[in-house]
């Protein structure tokens, strides 16, 4: 905290912050009071939902900060990322990810390209103001695709009654050269304020403490350890304005981040092979092919209007994510080996998508003596065109459609009981992808000339009823809770309808159009204890799929448009997970404290080909145990700290072919700030020291991990926020009951 930061509006009872009962606290009034409050409300959170949560304040992510949102959040456990290069990442929930995990922005799901395992996420993450994690199962209220967990990015607080002010965020990291900023500026007069930032970062190729790696076999020599052609940059605009009163506020959030980074040169196309390292190797900052561009618009519009015992909340977006993939021509199978100068489609192109998705929620949540319920409605609309001289999936156009209905039943003062059952209806229409070249095809034992039909036309329509049911047990100082329920999600256009080469995992994927939805069946408990000095927590689960879908290897090999590449087919077999994590803090001195972190996950393929076998990127059991001191200096130096990262990760010898087995490891990361005075603002420093004694290791779960690449050398990471503050709110609590 300090003296300019942004005042937090807090209420009681519920996820979505409703109008009434509302608590609006300012630091400048009271610093110890907010934190307090603050504390209070995710403390009363955990203890009435019946899932597992985790919330990350502003503090921890500032604390935190890597090269991307979702590797600040790794920390947590079960929690994990695909590290696609230095500059992004995608989240991985108890080892599910990519379509299985939901991020939420700003109240609507987020809508990129999210089934590609080298497409990362595109939230900056300077707006990200506090996060909640939900591990496990939450299709009961966020439809298709909640199977994994809930990432819920929320948005900014609202700034206090008249003020003017902002910040200035700084970012520095040795590893890649890597540099930025985000510079933040608000303002409200009594019912309209506005939100703005800007964030602009550059970074370089990364670096690996090693000077040779082996792409299948082949041997690539690294230049002074650099991974050529990794390089990158991205920049983010956002701005949020709105009006706000005791029972209406009406807000909008505009928000564009725009990227560009390269692919390692030697890890992408057909076959390993040589490239122009000489030219790759000039400067580690330029950004040459194959590389990606990506540019995700996005506007919201919320709403909410408190009347009587009703709470009606809207939310309507729009998204736009263009994503266009680069590289030098080269042909395969019939293509022809000269580019045709009559062609349209830039010869750079590999792959270009366009995706613009609409959606609409509606909720309305009412008190009725005992019960609290919630009654809404989800609707979503997507249109996702491609181009380029490359196929991998076709154009399609997806509706999907949800209603539901939850309820909180408080039974007593200690036992809080949950329920929940929603409907969901689901159409997609893919569209038919015919080679613009000519292919020599075998047709009644005569050779023809003609343009291969790589993908049909389709359209399926799907339905799913799930529910939840979940407990709330609070004792004092013992707190438990479980949940139980169903869950599912439609099978995405890359599994329907894929027929191509996968350029990044050198293999050729095919899909099934005959796939089913995905079912889930889980079971979750947690169970904690709280003393003053130390806490335990500790979260086991079950999961079980009758018909996952997954990326089965076969003993095929294209040779005609795969270059020979071994073929993957997409197939539904029956899945048992299991695991759990543990979470033990313990505060033995007055500046002294210690945390153990830990997880475990199992999963077996029950059925198919696999079968006996476990899933991709699967997270081996992991550990953390971290040391804190934070030293009371002197007046002028507050919120020190010095905190040890010491990470152990078990080997992952239970793998699916063609991954490979992962070797333990053991690395130390290192933090430290404060925070000063300096001209009337709250300076706040903070260091870290990532991967400190430049340990090589593999990550299991890192998209580069089936080329034994090793994760990222020792990174020294400085970041400065200097906030500034014009005007003086006054305290405000308004309770309208």
């Amino acid at each position: 905290m300090g003296q300019s930061s942004k005042p937090s509006e807090i209420t009681a009872g519920g996820n979505d912050r409703p109008l009434h009962d509302t608590i609006k606290s300012y630091p400048l009034i009271n610093e110890l009071q907010e934190v307090t409050i603050t504390r209070s409300i995710v403390e009363l959170r955990k203890k009435t939902e019946s899932m597992n949560i985790e919330t990350v304040s502003s503090t921890f992510i500032r604390r935190n900060l890597g090269g991307s949102l979702m590797k600040s959040l790794e920390r947590f456990p079960g929690i994990k990322t695909i590290g696609i290069g230095s500059g992004q990442s995608k989240p991985l929930i108890r080892g599910l990810g990519f379509n299985r995990v939901v991020v939420i922005d700003n109240g609507v799901k987020h809508e990129g390209q999210q089934w590609g395992a080298d497409h990362g996420l595109e939230i900056d993450q300077f707006a990200a103001d506090e996060i909640e994690l939900i591990k496990g199962a939450a299709s009961f209220i966020y439809g298709s695709g909640a199977i994994g967990g809930i990432i819920d990015v929320k948005p900014p607080h609202i700034p206090a009654p008249q003020t003017l002010g902002g910040s200035i965020d700084l970012i520095g990291k040795t590893n890649n050269n890597l540099y930025g900023t985000s510079v933040n500026l608000f303002g409200r007069k009594q019912h309209l304020f506005f939100d703005a930032r800007l964030t602009y970062q550059s970074y370089g190729d990364y670096r690996v403490p090693t000077d040779r790696v082996y792409v299948y076999n082949y041997a690539v020599d690294l230049y002074k350890n650099y991974l050529r052609n990794t390089a990158g940059h991205e920049s983010g605009l956002h701005f949020n304005a709105g009006y706000i009163d005791d029972h209406f506020s009406n807000i909008f959030y505009i928000s564009n981040t725009r990227m560009k980074s390269g692919f390692f040169a030697n890890a992408h196309g057909l076959e390993p092979r040589n490239i122009n390292a000489e030219l790759h190797d000039v400067s580690p900052r330029d950004i040459l092919m194959p590389s990606q561009e990506v540019n995700h618009f996005k506007i919201i519009n919320r709403s909410v209007y408190q009347l009587g015992v009703h709470q009606y909340e809207a939310e309507l977006s729009y998204q736009n994510n263009f994503r266009q993939e680069f590289s030098q021509y080269i042909n395969h199978g019939y293509m022809p080996p000269v580019y045709p100068d009559t062609m349209r489609i830039p010869i750079n192109l590999e792959r270009e998508f366009d995706k613009q998705v609409y959606s609409l929620n509606l909720r309305d949540q009412m008190v009725l003596g005992k019960h609290r319920l919630t009654v809404g409605l989800n609707g979503e609309y997507q249109q996702n065109d491609i181009n380029g001289w490359t196929f991998l999936i076709p154009a399609f156009k997806q509706t999907t459609g949800g209603i539901f209905i939850y309820d909180k039943f408080q039974l007593n003062d200690r036992m809080l009981l949950h329920g929940a059952i929603r409907y969901d209806y689901a159409r997609i229409r893919m569209y038919k992808y015919t080679d613009w070249f000519n292919s020599e095809i075998n047709e009644g034992g005569n050779m023809i000339s003609q343009n291969l039909v790589r993908a049909s036309d389709l359209n399926r329509s799907f339905h799913s009823l799930v529910w939840s049911a979940g407990l709330n047990y609070n004792l004092g100082k013992i707190a438990f809770k479980a949940n139980v329920g169903k869950s599912f999600r439609v099978p995405i256009a890359k599994e329907l309808g894929a027929n191509g080469v996968n350029y990044h995992y050198f293999s050729y994927e095919r899909g099934d159009s005959a796939l089913s939805p995905e079912q889930s069946y889980q079971a979750d408990l947690s169970l904690g204890w709280n003393e003053q000095n130390w806490s335990v927590q500790v979260s086991p689960f079950y999961n079980y799929f009758p018909n996952y879908i997954y990326l089965n290897p076969t003993a095929d090999h294209d040779y005609y448009y795969g270059a020979g590449n071994q073929v993957f087919q997409y197939a539904q077999s029956q899945i048992m997970r299991y695991g759990g994590e543990i979470q033990l803090k313990w505060k033995f001195l007055k500046n002294l404290s210690t945390e153990l972190l830990g997880e475990y996950l199992y999963s077996e393929q029950l059925s198919g080909d696999k079968k006996g076998y476990t899933l991709p990127f699967s997270p081996p059991v992991t550990g953390l145990l971290n040391f804190t001191w934070s030293p009371e200096i002197n007046s002028l130096l507050k919120n020190n700290y010095l905190s040890l990262d010491y990470r152990v990760a078990a080997a992952q010898n239970n793998i699916v072919p063609p991954e490979k087995k992962t070797p333990g490891y053991q690395i130390v990361n290192v933090q430290a700030g404060t925070e000063f005075n300096l001209y009337g603002q709250q300076i706040m420093v903070s260091l870290q020291a990532q991967n400190l004694l430049n340990t090589r290791y593999m990550n299991h779960t890192s998209f580069y991990r089936l080329i034994e690449l090793p994760e990222a050398g020792r990174s020294i990471i400085l970041a400065l926020k200097i906030p500034f503050l014009i005007g003086s709110p006054t305290m405000n609590i308004n309770n309208n009951n």
